[in-house]
């Protein structure tokens, strides 16, 4: 049976919280040159990760503060905040290797872009240690190929090239559909805001 369930702290994993905590205060530690493949890959891997967990959390505690209630019971909320945090990570691994890309392909003639498939699966394959769901990572690696073709190396950095990652922590996000509908446009620039930071990050350390 369902329950009226207002959402609390204490009801995230404590691992998830701690990560939670870790991506708040990484911002103060120091940034390493990316100075080849290898550097791109933990660049992206932990970029993406901070971005999945710190927005994806940030909505929910928001919603947390107010009178709303959501109407899951405990398991049930916790199994979707787990499924919504790697499926947003799957999206947001994807915009942020072909912006990391194409920005090296105009302004570094960087010229080898099957590294683009290699640095997404390695990392997705990787995060099977991690209990990255087998099904989000074999759809992830389905939809990014399906990008891949599409993609125009020279103008994806300029192109809204972050809107597929927030598009799906709209739409993963643990929260009921009529209250989504009316924080859109919040939780789309709050995803699209800290991609700029992100971006501007990477233009200060690419040093290849």
């Amino acid at each position: 049976m369902a329950l009226k369930y207002r959402f609390n702290l204490k009801d995230i994993k404590l691992e998830d919280f701690r990560l939670y905590l870790f991506s708040l205060f990484k911002a103060f530690i120091p940034k390493k040159k990316i100075k080849n493949i290898d550097d791109l890959e933990i660049f992206i891997q932990q970029k993406s990760a901070w971005i999945s967990q710190v927005t994806l959390y940030s909505y929910l505690k928001t919603r947390m503060g107010t009178k709303y209630v959501l109407h899951f019971d405990d398991e049930i909320f916790l199994t979707s905040i787990n499924k919504a945090k790697w499926n947003i990570y799957a999206i947001a691994l994807q915009d942020l290797t072909f912006y990391t890309l194409s920005y090296l392909n105009v302004f570094y003639n960087f010229q080898d872009m099957d590294n683009a498939k290699r640095i997404y699966e390695k990392i997705l394959n990787d995060e099977l240690k991690n209990k990255m769901p087998e099904d989000i990572i074999e759809n992830g690696k389905e939809t990014f190929n399906k990008r891949l073709q599409k993609i125009e190396w020279k103008n994806y950095y300029k192109s809204w090239p972050f809107n597929e990652s927030a598009l799906a922590l709209y739409e993963w996000a643990p929260v009921a559909k009529e209250l989504k509908t009316l924080d859109r446009k919040i939780v789309l620039n709050s995803m699209i805001l800290k991609w700029e930071n992100i971006e501007k990050e990477f233009i200060k350390l690419v040093d290849i």
